[in-house]
């Protein structure tokens, strides 16, 4: 398993985003950590090694965000892990290389406002045709998983009335959103080959669905979650992904199909989760109706009892889910600091406090009830 966070920069004085990442980027580099690129200079990405277990998830993440964030001091910015800018400064510049140029020619105004980030969550799947059905089993829970990381509420200054704006913006690009159910490895060759010939997409690696096997590693790709605001969010989020690649695999391995969602209802769920994240209600893909979110979120742990259960994570993510559910994740708890009365500048401070901050759950020693 291994974990992409996206990051943004912003100015200490403003809030506003700054295009430091190549600053960043060397700053971090002297002490030893290596951050990526992104299309626009306000983002840098940190990645981890091959990990085994969630407790090596919690310090590789814990130890790259203190490390960014201390780059980002060094280089006049503050390190925010929030899915878009809740201090706007209109669009954003591209980061110069030959391949973000090419993505900006062809897209335009999408790729100017890009300044976005998310979660990408790599499980190890033994070859490209399992990774096309591992992903066909995924699709009724990738909204769960979106509803659970929401971290972008505010941009501009602004509540935009959605959990995750990030993911709204996101479905602009044409590759982006839900996976289409592929029949087979060479079904999605056949659907990427007509994306690259239609200009959908520049290369494999802009294949953006939420789910996909990875253009670079043997690995299935999970990429619908927001940047959480805590590394322990994201470390939950990262169990419960991987504990979903371990039901898809055991089910396949049965010969079990996977369900027959339609884009349509896919589509619904999605933008039900964009919305109201952990705040209201959630479509439950079998029977396509609204339930609470909590209730939504059960279903989910239900389907990946036995995958937890084989982890020995079963303990650690009932206490993380009710402490989630309990305090609120990133889009709730920016709007209590928000409604609190001290402004898109008291989110951004809170949320620079966030990234870096070290939050366990308390574990319930009675568990399981």
């Amino acid at each position: 398993m291994g974990v992409e966070e996206e990051f943004l920069l912003v100015d200490p004085a403003t809030g506003s985003p700054v295009n430091l990442g190549a600053e960043v980027a060397r700053a971090a580099a002297r002490a030893g950590l290596e951050l990526d690129s992104e299309l626009t200079p306000c983002q840098v990405e940190t990645t981890t090694p091959i990990l085994d277990t969630a407790e090596q998830v919690r310090a590789s993440l814990t130890d790259m965000r203190l490390v960014a964030a201390q780059a980002a001091r060094e280089s006049g910015a503050r390190l925010l892990a929030v899915g878009v800018p809740p201090i706007a400064a209109g669009g954003h510049p591209i980061t110069d290389t030959d391949r973000y140029r090419r993505i900006a020619d062809n897209f335009r105004h999408i790729a100017d406002e890009q300044g976005i980030c998310g979660t990408h969550v790599h499980v190890g799947v033994p070859d490209r045709e399992t990774a096309v059905q591992v992903c066909n089993h995924l699709r009724p829970w990738l909204p769960t998983l979106l509803a659970l990381s929401a971290n972008s509420p505010i941009i501009g200054g602004v509540d935009t009335g959605y959990a995750s704006w990030r993911s709204i913006l996101w479905s602009r690009w044409p590759s982006a959103g839900p996976p289409p159910l592929l029949e087979s490895a060479e079904h999605y060759d056949s659907v990427l080959a007509d994306m690259l010939d239609s200009g959908a997409v520049i290369d494999e690696g802009q294949i953006y669905w939420d789910a996909r096997p990875s253009a670079r590693y043997p690995t299935v790709e999970v990429r619908v979650c927001d940047v959480p605001a805590t590394a322990s969010d994201t470390v939950l989020l990262a169990t419960l992904i991987r504990a979903a690649v371990m039901t898809a695999l055991t089910a396949i391995a049965r010969g079990e199909a996977a369900p027959s969602l339609s884009d349509g209802a896919l589509r619904l769920a999605y933008w039900r989760a964009a919305r109201d994240g952990l705040s209201g209600r959630l479509v439950d893909t079998g029977t396509v109706r609204t339930v609470p979110a909590e209730y939504a979120i059960e279903l989910f742990l239900r389907y990946l009892a036995d995958a937890l259960d084989e982890l020995g994570e079963d303990h650690a993510v009932d206490a993380s889910i009710r402490w989630l559910l309990r305090r609120g994740n990133g889009a709730i708890r920016q709007r209590r600091v928000h409604a609190a009365g001290g402004g898109t500048a008291s989110v951004v401070s809170f949320l620079a406090d966030t990234t870096v901050r070290i939050e366990e759950p308390l574990i319930d020693p009675a568990w399981p009830r």
